[in-house]
């Protein structure tokens, strides 16, 4: 659902506070603030495109400290059938039979 930005109008006709509604493209705009009551108007803002994505980020999203924090664990190929740990918990070392 689309995030669309909200001002109060005030007596004087100028816009004041305003405020952010999840709402359905299908749905009318809102007339009144949901809390308030007082008349509102929506407002033309710039979009909120995502950035793209670069090869700084994915080595952050990647590193051992995010991964041990999210919860992940990783190893490491060491040797022929040997893993050690570099992030999470866990045993040190795994070894493969």
């Amino acid at each position: 659902m689309p995030l669309y930005v909200y001002e109060v109008v005030l007596p004087d006709g100028t816009g004041g506070e305003r405020f952010e509604h999840f709402q359905k493209m299908a749905d009318a705009s809102l007339t009144t603030h949901p809390e308030t009551g007082e008349p509102v108007r929506r407002v033309i803002s710039e979009p909120s495109a995502p950035r793209a994505w670069t090869d700084a980020q994915g080595k952050a999203a990647t590193s051992d400290a995010n991964l041990a924090a999210k919860g992940f664990t990783k190893y490491v190929k060491t040797g022929d059938g040997r893993y050690e740990k570099t992030a999470g918990k866990g045993p040190k070392q795994i070894r493969r039979k």
